[in-house]
């Protein structure tokens, strides 16, 4: 069947066309207006329509470079039905390079907003209704908080079928199924009936390169099982995501000066060393042990730490051997090789 014409923000895109329309924000205090950019491509033939969306948080920086180069590969011509991306939904954020607005709120703990109120707020009400309102799937790109680094994972409500189903062909190591916080753009998608993937990949402020990757790729591969997009030849590494049992934060046990003993994606055992932390003066040297056998999927990159603060980020599984393994896949099938852990 031919496609249909989409209308956001009061343009009209046609069936097989593709269109940039600026939502209008705010106006700063210079009296300059500022817009939010929504690239539409809306295919030439009938189909659902999935949103993605990145840079809730200013500062996360990796989801704006996946939907650049994934703008490259989606056309009208293959395209059954519609997406909608936003690279860059915090425009306020990224141009102050922070992760917040500039009242301090978390714009990912706003929705679905409202049309009047702060500037979380009305961001939130035009993303709920003027794209996942018309929306039938999604996918939100994040990375870790600054001074963090995350292990390319899906989280997402694993229990959903739908969900299931998309996070299996995206093709992280590791999927976890994570409860929704309140105010999250995933909870809202959620409890609109919209199977939404959370995709979680690298650090704050930095490109990484493995990640934009993985996150090109496992979208494509979504759309692609949605039938959005037509089948592709086989792939050389099939990678299927171990699911995470549980996850826990190994906390420091005292303040000072942290040395790293671990790497994304290692395979450690209850008791190993994951970080050692010394004072200034190198009187006082503490080892952090993991508290319990797993994978490493996050860790703090700072050399500076306060008692109590996250440190190495570890998730449970049935067979860590076989998480590891499918780690290792995942690395292998990304060009990069791992012989450690």
């Amino acid at each position: 069947m031919p496609g249909k014409n989409i209308v956001v923000g009061g343009v009209e895109i046609r069936a097989g066309k593709t269109d940039t329309v600026d939502l209008p924000i705010a106006n700063l205090y210079t009296h300059t207006s500022l817009n939010m950019p929504v690239h539409v491509v809306n295919g030439r033939h009938d189909g659902p329509t999935m949103f993605i969306t990145s840079a809730l948080h200013g500062d996360e920086l990796n989801g704006v470079e996946i939907i650049k180069r994934l703008l490259k590969r989606v056309t009208p011509k293959k395209l059954r039905g519609c997406v909608l991306a936003i690279p860059i939904v915090n425009v306020f954020g990224f141009l102050n390079q922070s992760r917040y607005l500039p009242d301090r709120r978390d714009l990912n703990r706003s929705f679905p907003g409202r049309e009047t109120g702060s500037i979380a707020a009305r961001i939130a009400n035009l993303v709920s209704t003027e794209i996942i309102g018309q929306s039938d799937f999604g996918i939100d790109l994040h990375t870790a908080a600054v001074n963090r680094t995350n292990l390319p994972q899906i989280r997402a409500n694993l229990s959903d079928p739908v969900v299931r189903k998309m996070a299996d062909a995206f093709g992280a190591p590791v999927a976890i199924d994570a409860a929704v916080r309140d105010g999250t753009l995933r909870q809202y998608a959620s409890r609109e009936g919209k199977p939404t993937l959370l995709y979680e990949c690298g650090e704050a402020l930095r490109f990484d390169e493995l990640s934009i990757k993985a996150g090109v790729r496992g979208i494509l591969r979504v759309l692609r099982v949605l039938e959005m997009l037509p089948a592709a030849p086989p792939e050389k590494i099939v990678v299927e995501p171990t699911y995470a049992n549980s996850t826990t934060w190994v906390r420091a046990p005292i303040s000072g000066l942290v040395t790293a003993k671990c790497r994304l994606g290692q395979r450690v055992k209850s008791g190993q060393t994951l970080a050692r932390i010394n004072d200034p003066f190198g009187e006082i040297e503490v080892d952090v042990p993991a508290s319990v056998p797993g994978i490493v999927i996050g860790r703090s990159t700072s050399p500076l730490t306060h008692e109590g603060d996250a440190l190495v980020h570890l998730a449970r599984f049935d067979d860590s051997q076989e998480a590891k393994a499918t780690v290792d896949d995942f690395y292998e099938a990304h060009g990069q090789d791992t012989n450690w852990g």
